[in-house]
């Protein structure tokens, strides 16, 4: 007796998600990293909103990264 499919999801890493932040944060990797494609191509149009979000990124990473698991455990991404 199925349940219907069952999915099975990888975590992301912080590690390289600052790893991709510091390499080609400008140009908004880390969000397509995490899946937020929006807020990464707005980071490639306009180098990463003038360097200003890539400094927030420094401290805001950690809480994305939690986000984005979090919403993957229970299906929303």
């Amino acid at each position: 007796m199925s349940h219907g499919p069952v999915y099975v999801y990888s975590q992301k890493s912080l590690a390289v998600a600052y790893i991709l932040w510091f390499l080609f944060g400008l140009f908004g990797i880390q969000h397509f990293y995490l899946g937020k494609i929006g807020r990464g191509i707005l980071y490639l149009l306009t180098g990463g909103i003038l360097t200003i979000g890539w400094w927030v990124d420094l401290f805001t990473l950690p809480a994305q990264v939690r986000q984005v698991n979090a919403q993957r455990a229970v299906g929303i991404r």
